[in-house]
């Protein structure tokens, strides 16, 4: 008989990514959320206009390399940290939570900065890689997607959904090949950093690898 696979243990560390224009405090309910649920978060803040991912994914990967802990972000902070662990493959990052993360592209940006001159400031060093995404995922880590379909914000101007869509994000752009798993919840883009649903599914992909389905 061959051995029972040996399970790898569930880190309790996990760093938090907030999203564009947002700051670290963005990510505090989402912590103090996990925090209850006995894991230990660790708020990462960077810059994401000004700075955009040429100062804040080297930056992560020194943090991550450091801590060896999991990671839930909000938005570009998915982008973020898969940028990341694509440069630093050797990091252990175990499991990869992305809330609301448009990891195709981002419809909603490309459209704005195609009708409005002045968005290319508005997202800085940031623009590429919301407009580029990822191709696919093919890293070691186990990458959970909580997308939102409450379409409150003002993405739909400027993307023109086809489908689900979160105000800012449509599901179709968070829907990545490689992913481990995907769940769609009720919240908005900025809703999602406070949905208790969200929440509840994030704990599960951290301690299960896979997300509930009722």
């Amino acid at each position: 008989m061959h051995p029972a696979p040996r399970r790898r243990p569930v880190s309790r560390r996990v760093i938090l990514l907030h999203g564009l224009w947002m700051p670290g405090a963005s990510m505090h309910w989402f912590a103090a959320k996990l925090s209850a649920a006995g894991f230990t978060p660790e708020i990462f803040s960077y810059h994401s206009v000004t700075d955009g991912p040429d100062t804040a994914v080297p930056r992560l990967v020194q943090r991550l390399r450091d801590s060896g802990a999991d990671v839930v972000a909000h938005s570009l902070g998915g982008l973020i940290a898969l940028q990341a662990l694509c440069d630093a493959p050797q990091v252990a990052v175990r499991r990869v939570v992305c809330l609301g993360s448009p990891l195709k592209g981002s419809g909603a940006v490309s459209g704005m900065m195609m009708r409005w001159a002045p968005a290319a400031a508005m997202f800085g060093r940031s623009a590429a890689l919301l407009q580029q995404g990822v191709d696919c995922w093919e890293g070691e880590a186990e990458v959970g997607v909580i997308a939102g379909r409450v379409p409150h914000g003002l993405g739909a101007l400027f993307a023109g959904f086809d489908g689900e869509h979160d105000g800012t994000v449509a599901v179709a752009e968070t829907e990545l090949p490689g992913l481990a798993d995907h769940v769609i919840v009720d919240a908005s883009h900025s809703g999602l950093l406070f949905s208790a649903e969200a929440v509840e599914q994030a704990i599960a992909f951290l301690l299960e690898g896979r997300f509930r389905r009722v």
